[in-house]
């Protein structure tokens, strides 16, 4: 798996669902994480993308783009059971 097949998986996931860095990139989720930092593609919807417990990388910033979509929480965490969709393979 290479950059582009993360980024191609980051924008396959639809408004209002969230998907995680593990799988973006199965068996390297620390490889999905550099590539979303090291990306400044307008409109590439990096907000959708969770760690696996439902918390945000991005913190208040990441929670307003997701609540702005519909996305559904539980406290502080995405609700993961009812926003996560696996990633486009």
């Amino acid at each position: 798996m290479d950059a582009e097949d993360v980024l191609r998986r980051v924008r396959a996931v639809p408004e209002g669902r969230v998907t995680t860095y593990g799988d973006l990139c199965p068996g390297a989720p620390r490889f999905a994480g550099a590539v979303l930092a090291q990306t400044d593609e307008p409109g590439l919807p990096w907000q959708r993308i969770v760690r696996a417990d439902g918390s945000l990388a991005q913190g208040e910033r990441q929670r307003r783009l997701l609540v702005a979509e519909g996305v559904p929480f539980r406290g502080e965490r995405v609700d993961m059971r009812a926003a996560w969709v696996p990633a486009d393979c």
